[in-house]
């Protein structure tokens, strides 16, 4: 099986954006911001995401990726 990636970090290095200028945008709290740049959570609100890609002015498949090779942790 494989696992969904999260490529925050990629899209806020692209766009030079801070990870608390992003928490300003979005409303969502640095370390819960943090948790999702490295991709240590499980679950993301589909409004979260939504603001995000409009803080980020990207598509949800710039954050998010399938990998069908890796092996889940779970």
């Amino acid at each position: 099986m494989g696992k969904i990636i999260l490529r925050l970090d990629r899209v806020m290095a692209d766009r030079k954006i801070s990870l608390k200028e992003l928490s300003e945008k979005v409303g969502v709290s640095n370390v819960n911001l943090s948790k999702m740049k490295t991709g240590k959570i499980s679950a993301i609100r589909f409004s979260t995401l939504e603001a995000i890609c409009e803080a980020l002015d990207c598509q949800p498949g710039d954050i998010l990726e399938y990998d069908i090779h890796a092996e889940n942790d779970e």
